[in-house]
């Protein structure tokens, strides 16, 4: 199955690239690598607001990692189409590199992350598997609850 039918099929359709909101671009390709910018959670066009073990559980932010998965996948299609290819020459998600606005005391970012990389899994099947990490932060730009960056590699 196309990952644009798997797309199709799980009722998600690709947002448009955001514009950066600082000095980035929102991908760069070096040879057959592309490396997505960081995409903060959003919500009805606003920022995702939250800080786990604080205002937000981790029940309430893995959705939220999800949204973002799904904005990442807007931009990985808008740089495979800068290359000439689509999301179906997506040879591997190499790298998901996740930042969980959190307390000191909270734990639980792996979990908050799954859900962007149970999203990905899903669209791509074994080629989503990934290398990842999920770190706690004090804070992320406008008070975001998680800012998520992914590497891809093209076909």
């Amino acid at each position: 199955m196309s990952v644009y039918d798997k797309l199709s099929q799980l009722g998600i359709t690709l947002p448009p690239v955001a514009v950066p909101a600082a000095a980035y671009v929102p991908f760069v390709q070096t040879g057959s690598m592309i490396f997505l910018s960081g995409h903060i959670a959003r919500q009805d066009g606003k920022p995702w607001v939250g800080q786990l073990g604080l205002t937000m559980t981790t029940d309430e932010a893995k959705p939220a990692a999800r949204a973002v998965a799904i904005d990442l996948l807007g931009t990985l299609d808008a740089a495979c189409k800068a290359a000439g290819k689509d999301l179906n020459s997506v040879k591997r998600i190499v790298k998901v590199l996740s930042l969980v606005n959190s307390t000191a005391t909270y734990t639980e970012q792996h979990l908050v992350t799954n859900g962007c990389s149970e999203l990905i899994g899903e669209v791509f099947g074994p080629v989503g598997a990934h290398a990842r990490s999920a770190f706690g932060v004090a804070q992320l730009p406008m008070g975001a609850c998680v800012e998520i960056e992914l590497i891809a590699e093209l076909a």
